[in-house]
């Protein structure tokens, strides 16, 4: 699979800034977006790499061995949106947003403006002066959105973990913060806490109000 994505990165002909985010579906926390640029795609390298792919398809132990060899071994840039932006301009606005702050860092660091971005989804990035293409289901397509997955999914998780110890009540290391039945179940008998989504859970608080009044 790894070759494939590097094949498919090799056929833009141009040098590439990969993007993806982290945790817009989950009702907790921050949103991460990661972009990465391979500057130095040798042989040595991309064999290091052969379990890259989507990160939800990869097992935690390769996503963390990944996550160490990507850091190290490309330019890359990793940028969170937080809960009170999220709150205040939306999820898609926060999580693009995030995504053009990492890709606009890597970009200084390569110092190339001869590039494409490739943004994983069905969005592009708004207000990026770069040339940029998305690709749905980019992350099992090309090896930079890849990278760039594999980037945002573990320092998300991490973030999580980290919540999960000062709120252990939430289940927050089991469920990253999604809204599961038992999470949800959580938050009834706890109510929120401050790292929560209100606007998530907006149409679950309105359902028990109405279940109040019978």
């Amino acid at each position: 699979m790894y070759k494939k994505l590097f094949a498919f990165d090799k056929k833009q002909k141009i040098t590439i800034i990969g993007t993806d985010e982290a945790g817009r579906g989950s009702g907790v926390g921050a949103v991460f977006a990661a972009a990465v640029c391979f500057t130095n795609k040798n042989k040595d390298l991309i064999e290091k790499l052969v379990y890259l792919n989507d990160s939800k398809k990869v097992s935690k132990k390769h996503r963390d061995e990944l996550y160490e060899i990507i850091k190290n071994e490309t330019v890359n840039s990793i940028v969170s949106a937080g809960v009170d932006e999220i709150e205040r301009i939306n999820i898609l606005k926060a999580s693009l947003c995030a995504m053009r702050q990492a890709v606009e860092n890597v970009q200084k660091l390569i110092n190339c403006e001869d590039l494409i971005v490739l943004v994983d989804g069905n969005r592009q990035i708004p207000a990026l002066q770069y040339p940029q293409r998305f690709i749905i289901k980019g992350d099992g397509t090309s090896a930079s959105i890849a990278a760039a997955s594999i980037l945002a999914k573990v320092e998300r998780d991490r973030y999580m973990l980290k919540l999960d110890e000062e709120f252990p009540q939430y289940g927050w290391a089991n469920n990253m913060g999604y809204l599961t039945k038992e999470h949800m179940a959580s938050i009834d008998k706890y109510g929120v806490s401050p790292y929560h989504r209100k606007s998530y859970l907006q149409k679950h608080f309105a359902k028990q109000e109405q279940l109040n009044l019978f």
